[in-house]
């Protein structure tokens, strides 16, 4: 998951109720999550809607290989995700999303981006997500819900790739056309999703 920008890191209240919280894709250095792609303004848009009491945007540690063993401990023990955790992951972050649940129960996940495997890619292969069969049904049992959106023109995850996901995972999927890999700075269709689900 390609990660670009630099602006300042988002910053997190001690609120432990329902949590909303956004895991970017890999590429992204210190202080620049904030300012890269959707990631600050659909925290910005969620907080001023004041449906959750917490809205977790962090830089993540490795941020530039995202590796599992790094990532997935800092989501249970620094950011306490828990049943009342809605987690929107993209790219990276959807893989994070997907295998955090084979262990943990969230409240809900919306996965932009997602796959299934490296892709023949050694960088995503060392990151650790595709080195062992998917538990795709733990992961359904475990969420409250999954939302799934992808484009059709994504440059780096083949559509393929993403079908295979929501067939597993029979997420409420969403495919989209002239997106690419979700580099825009607004995401509306994430915040009509959000708001909907909070609300649920």
């Amino acid at each position: 998951g390609r990660c670009a920008g630099d602006i300042l890191a988002g910053t997190i209240s001690t609120s432990r109720n329902m949590q909303l919280v956004i895991v970017p894709g890999n590429g992204c250095g210190p202080g620049q999550v904030r300012g890269a792609n959707f990631y600050g303004w659909l925290a910005d848009m969620m907080e001023a809607t004041g449906l959750f009491d917490e809205v977790v945007l962090r830089d993540m540690p490795d941020g530039y290989q995202a590796r599992e063993s790094i990532w997935l401990p800092f989501l249970r023990d620094e950011v306490k995700v828990s049943d009342q955790t809605i987690l929107v992951g993209h790219s990276s972050g959807a893989e994070a999303a997907m295998r955090l649940l084979e262990t943990t129960k969230l409240k809900g996940v919306v996965l932009v981006s997602a796959c299934h495997t490296d892709l023949g890619d050694a960088g995503e292969a060392a990151a650790g997500y595709y080195n062992r069969p998917w538990q795709w049904e733990t992961i359904r049992e475990n969420a409250g819900f999954i939302v799934q959106f992808h484009s059709t023109d994504d440059p780096f995850i083949p559509i393929s790739e993403a079908r295979h996901v929501a067939e597993q995972l029979h997420s409420d999927y969403h495919e989209m056309q002239g997106r690419s890999h979700f580099f825009d700075r607004e995401f509306s269709e994430l915040v009509d999703v959000l708001t909907q689900k909070a609300k649920a």
